[in-house]
């Protein structure tokens, strides 16, 4: 349904491109390439295409030669990685609820699959992966439009040696929403860490504050 890259639209006004994206969500096919660019419409359901086989199938493909999905765009940022020795940049942009939480996630989960293994590196890319919930403890948080909002910027960076294998990253934190801490909206709540501390306290300690 539609067309997977709209650079081929006939028309490529607001209304063609919204028509084809619509065509497409309605198939549950959410990711439809501008060119270079990935557009990703949130369905907000869980799809099946995210698993092993789907990691496997996007593995050592160019872009222009598999269905439009992040793993494509996961998969081209790391081979041209090595191949050109250069360092590669995704930038994930959207406005709340869009699914730029979820979009990363699934980056990083598809270069842990496809980036070989060790048990150093196996370590490495536990760390990096088990880091996510701990991030959205302290900086997400629930809003009138999505209960897992991300309230801050985040800058991963992957760190590979010349092979590809991980051997480390840095994740850098910016303009983390303070005034959250202090005076939530009118029907959100304050970030997700002070009801886990709370759910996870005992009674005795829950009375005393």
């Amino acid at each position: 349904p539609g067309v997977d890259d709209m650079v081929l639209l006939t028309n490529a006004q607001v209304n063609g491109i919204t028509a084809n994206l619509k065509q497409r969500l309605e198939a549950d096919l959410i990711y439809t390439f501008i060119g270079q660019v990935l557009v990703v419409v949130n369905p907000y359901k869980w799809l099946s295409i995210y698993d092993e086989k789907s990691m496997h199938y996007y593995e050592r493909k160019q872009r222009i030669d598999v269905p439009p999905h992040i793993f494509a765009t996961a998969e081209e940022a790391y081979r041209t990685m090595i191949q050109e020795e250069d360092n590669q940049c995704v930038i994930i942009s959207g406005e709340s609820g869009a699914g730029k939480t979820e979009a990363s996630k699934q980056i990083q989960n598809y270069i842990a699959a496809i980036s070989g293994g060790g048990e150093g590196v196996d370590k490495v890319k536990k760390i990096f992966l088990q880091s996510n919930p701990l991030l959205e403890a302290f900086g997400n948080a629930k809003t009138l439009r999505n209960n897992n909002s991300s309230r801050f910027g985040k800058y991963f960076e992957l760190r590979f040696d010349r092979v590809g294998t991980p051997q480390g990253g840095v994740i850098t934190n910016y303009l983390l929403e303070k005034s959250r801490i202090v005076r939530p909206g009118k029907g959100e709540r304050n970030f997700h860490i002070f009801y886990q501390l709370l759910a996870g306290a005992p009674a005795k300690v829950r009375k005393a504050f």
